[in-house]
């Protein structure tokens, strides 16, 4: 027998003749209580107070980063989305940023699982202007294990909190996807969802910008929402999506809003450069780099994707092929210098070779103090990318040394590698950013990255 469901506790003639007004509000049961312990809450839209879009920036008088909402920045390595999160944290911690937060300085989160915040997080904080004093890093913390990174959603309630304890106006996540808790498949929508589904209803409940840094992957496409790296939900569930992207034909870099849920999605694109600024330590200066928007940009990153697309890379593949044959025909390894310079005799420009080394297998180390750096095949075994069918045979250091002029060790005829004594120092090689020539750091160079984030 079906019974139908009768809220108000009339006689069941009488339902059809109550009033709107006297029932009273729904909750039902989504299986038995001992079983789940879930029900269905219901409210009527008319309970519900409506208000007006809150931006937290707002510029030339439109809206970009809605308050209370997921926002994410995403580009290629050394575009300097990161460098825009230190911006958006500057200004907030100031009371600078147009917007609904203008005048009244707030605190900000910054979780950060992979820089420095000695030698690189706090040092940029300085750069852009920030209030120290309102900046806070946030780590997760266990009783048995101790500081450990943190984990959304199993960290939810306890962000939370401390957003609320904190009056905290912007939590920037970088990267988003280190925050991802284990277990969940970055690349099934269903499984992102349960992450950042919970998230975007704590920016809602808190009023506070959620704005999450993630990286392009290596797919084509000239759509900056599109290429974020995992499933379509980093695309889906935030309200605004910001695109990086260097203008190399202008000299400068693009921002465009690819994503504006919440306001016009015909916003014009900003150009903007990272300026280098010196920041002042008790252990001497850093040079960091700092955003600085510079106007409207006559270009967008779409066309900006697209021109790459259809031009840099196929200079780029050229590129890459000349480098290993010229770096073969030098016996594996030879001087930047000397590499630049044979490069620029066949009309190859610096910019377009170092785009290529990546692809050749190259990596760049410094030979020694005063001595400049020295461009190096990797490995013969190396696949590069977008080109898995391409066996580059380098020469190591040694194998060459012992083949020209012998060394005091002993060579392994199988694979020519020869051991040195263990007595002889062995100097690790350092990586160099492609764009700036300094040293990465050992984590970046192990994933892989050919320049710093901030580059």
């Amino acid at each position: 027998m079906t019974t139908s469901y009768n809220p108000t506790g009339l006689p069941p003639d009488d339902v059809l003749t109550a009033g709107l007004a006297d029932l009273p509000a729904l909750e039902w049961n989504d299986g038995p209580p001992e079983q789940t312990g879930r029900k269905l809450r219901l409210t009527r839209a008319s309970d519900i107070e409506p208000e007006p879009v809150e931006w937290a920036w707002l510029d030339d008088g439109e809206g970009r980063v809605p308050a209370g909402a997921l926002s994410i920045a995403a580009g290629r390595e050394g575009t300097g989305k990161s460098s825009f999160g230190m911006w958006m944290a500057a200004q907030i911690t100031r009371g600078l940023l147009p917007g609904t937060y203008s005048g009244r300085p707030r605190a900000v989160f910054y979780v950060a699982v992979e820089d420095s915040w000695k030698q690189t997080i706090v040092p940029r904080l300085i750069g852009a202007g920030a209030d120290l004093d309102l900046v806070y890093r946030v780590e997760a913390v266990e009783a048995e294990f101790g500081e450990t990174t943190l984990s959304l959603p199993q960290d939810n309630s306890l962000m939370e909190q401390a957003i609320k304890d904190y009056d905290v106006a912007l939590v920037v996540l970088d990267p988003l996807m280190s925050c991802i808790g284990a277990g969940i498949d970055t690349h099934r929508e269903r499984d992102v969802r349960t992450a950042l589904d919970p998230l975007a209803r704590m920016a809602d409940r808190t009023s506070c910008v959620l704005l999450g840094i993630a990286h392009f992957g290596k797919g084509a496409g000239t759509d900056p929402s599109a290429l974020i790296t995992g499933s379509g939900a980093f695309k889906n569930v935030p309200r605004a999506v910001f695109g990086f992207a260097r203008d190399d034909d202008n000299e400068c870099r693009v921002m465009s809003q690819s994503k504006n849920s919440l306001g016009r999605s015909d916003l014009p694109s900003l150009s903007y450069n990272i300026e280098t600024t010196e920041v002042p330590t008790k252990k001497g200066i850093a040079s960091v780099g700092r955003f600085a928007f510079t106007g409207e940009s006559s270009r967008s990153v779409q066309e900006i994707l697209a021109q790459g697309q259809e031009t840099d890379r196929g200079e780029r593949d050229e590129a890459a092929d000349w480098l290993r044959g010229y770096l073969l025909d030098q016996g594996g390894e030879a001087p930047a210098k000397d590499v630049k310079k044979a490069a620029a005799a066949d009309d190859i420009s610096e910019r377009t070779l170092q785009r290529a080394m990546r692809k050749a297998g190259v990596k760049s180390e410094r030979a020694g103090f005063g001595k400049g750096a020295v461009w190096r095949i990797e490995a013969l075994t190396t696949t590069t990318e977008s080109d898995s069918g391409a066996a580059v045979p380098p020469q190591s250091r040694q194998s060459r040394q012992a083949s020209e002029a012998g060394v005091n060790g002993v060579t392994d005829g199988a694979t020519g590698v020869t051991d040195e004594p263990a007595s002889q120092n062995v100097t690790v090689p350092e990586v160099l950013c492609t764009v700036c020539q300094t040293p990465l750091d050992p984590v970046h160079a192990a994933t892989g990255e050919t320049a710093h984030p901030t580059c």
